[in-house]
């Protein structure tokens, strides 16, 4: 049995041949959009047939309407322009917007030539000082509003506002042998009732109402509610996940001076990462620091701490004042671990945010990334604690196994290379970790305290789990990909 809307009766009664939508409205006395709406379910249910016609509508734009009054530009200045005048002139004439967009029409037309700064007409620009160009020609059709030729629509669309182009969909429906079949067996325009009511149970009138069955399995329109961006529910789980494990989250700015951002991680100031196609460097300088820190940290560089003989080298304030779009998070765990007090250790502190390399942009690299920080500060900790840490948060996003490969970076002793193992059986690198060296520590803290610290990288992580090939489409913002993305749901 087919369930049918009273507007849908109305539309099949009212078809004796195809119809357009007004013509619908006014035999049914239904409002157009009524119409549209119960005609698409009908057509849905194979009852009618909906066709449609498109039609390319123009309308004068705003400049048009000033030029069919005042001329186009080209006419303005070929009636300046006359026996012959400056360019100087015909610009103090036309103003100078104008008299660029003059110009260029006169010389692409060849209506006027210009020699030693003097304009002069040619003899197709004399002819036309006489009769009507094309585009005059169409300007008035369409103030008219008769239909002009393509070529000068064409020419007309590429000149600013001189007209607009919109679309007009005519759609004209027809009844379809089943709609027909339907009719014959006989339906009425009686007004039936979607539900029934406490009020018509109370008063007995569900008795002569014409009652509707639902097709519950109708085509329904498909919904989309307000999401977060998928990259952005994963980077949301990861802060829950860090927040469970009991740390507490680090927040800085993305803008850093290189003290912060390599001087005080160790990292000498004649390193690769230094260099202009690794880093993003502003034109402006920052502040250093107040206090003992900017000593202890030049110390550290040139002299080392005890048991190190630092590089070695004459450590250049001025270098570290230049800021930078931050390479890493872990210039948050400097400048937290900068402002610890004996008193708040040991601390657990993490960092979920955006960081930025000079990179060339294709399917594996951006210019900017999301990278996951934590720092263990104080407590006792050792390296067997790391690990441990490392492969309870991964874990946590659906890795059971996790293995740690010997690395080296600047800024720690012991490091470590991290690889989890993916569902599909490879081992899939994400980043590095280790414990902060003391030429970290002890210009930060004033003493050698153990610091555990990781940071890997999580686009990678992303990725993965949405099967997305290409890094550039996390970001791309396609509204398609955004609807149907399915949500994140690790661990």
């Amino acid at each position: 049995m087919v369930s049918l809307h009273e507007h849908e009766k109305r539309i099949l009664l009212a078809l004796n041949g195809p119809m357009g939508q007004r013509e619908l409205a006014k035999a049914t006395g239904l409002n157009p959009d009524s119409v549209a709406h119960a005609s698409l379910w009908l057509m849905s249910k194979g009852l009618v047939r909906i066709s449609e016609k498109r039609k390319a509508l123009l309308s004068l734009g705003k400049e048009g309407k000033e030029y069919l009054k005042e001329g186009l530009p080209e006419r303005q200045a070929l009636m300046a322009i006359g026996g012959g005048t400056t360019a100087s002139e015909l610009e103090k004439k036309l103003g100078k917007g104008k008299f660029r967009i003059a110009m260029a029409w006169l010389m692409r037309k060849r209506l006027a030539r210009s020699e030693n700064g003097k304009l002069t007409l040619t003899a197709e620009g004399r002819k036309v000082l006489t009769k009507k160009m094309p585009e005059e020609e169409a300007l008035e059709a369409i103030a008219a509003g008769k239909g002009i030729a393509e070529k000068e629509a064409g020419v007309l669309k590429g000149r600013g506002d001189l007209i607009r182009v919109t679309e007009d969909v005519a759609r004209v429906i027809s009844i379809t042998p089943k709609g027909k079949k339907l009719v014959a067996g006989g339906i009425t325009a009686a007004t039936g009732a979607n539900q029934l009511t406490p009020e018509m149970l109370q008063d007995g009138s569900w008795r002569e109402m014409e009652f509707r069955p639902y097709n519950v399995s109708a085509v329904v329109p498909s919904v989309y509610p307000g999401r977060r961006h998928f990259a952005k529910q994963a980077m949301e789980y990861v802060r829950k996940v860090w927040l469970e494990m009991g740390f507490q989250e680090m927040e800085g700015p993305i803008i850093n001076t290189s003290f912060w951002n390599f001087d005080a991680l160790f990292t000498p100031q004649e390193h690769p990462v230094r260099d202009m196609q690794d880093t993003f460097f502003l034109k402006q300088k920052g502040e250093l620091p107040e206090g003992g820190i900017v000593d202890r940290v030049r110390a550290a560089h040139e002299l080392g701490t005890e048991g190190s003989i630092g590089w070695g080298y004459s450590w250049d304030p001025e270098k570290a004042r230049e800021l930078v779009l931050r390479t890493h998070t872990t210039v948050l765990s400097a400048m937290a671990i900068a402002k610890l007090k004996k008193e708040e250790l040991p601390a657990k502190l993490f960092s979920v945010g955006r960081c930025f390399r000079n990179e060339a942009l294709d399917w594996s690299h951006l210019f900017e990334f999301n990278q996951v920080e934590g720092i263990v500060v104080g407590g006792g900790v050792n390296f067997k604690h790391l690990l441990g840490y490392l492969k309870q948060f991964f874990s946590k996003l659906g890795f059971e196994k996790a293995r740690f490969r010997p690395a080296y970076f600047p800024y720690t002793e012991m490091s470590v290379e991290i690889d989890v193992l993916h569902p599909r059986g490879e081992w899939v690198e994400l980043g590095g970790a280790g414990m902060f060296r003391p030429e970290v520590v002890v210009p930060l803290l004033g003493e050698d305290i153990p610091v555990l610290a990781w940071g890997p990288g999580f686009d990678r992580i992303i990725m993965d789990y949405y099967s997305i090939r290409d890094i550039r489409e996390l970001y791309k913002n396609d509204v398609q990909q955004l609807r149907t993305m399915r949500q994140w749901m690790r661990g």
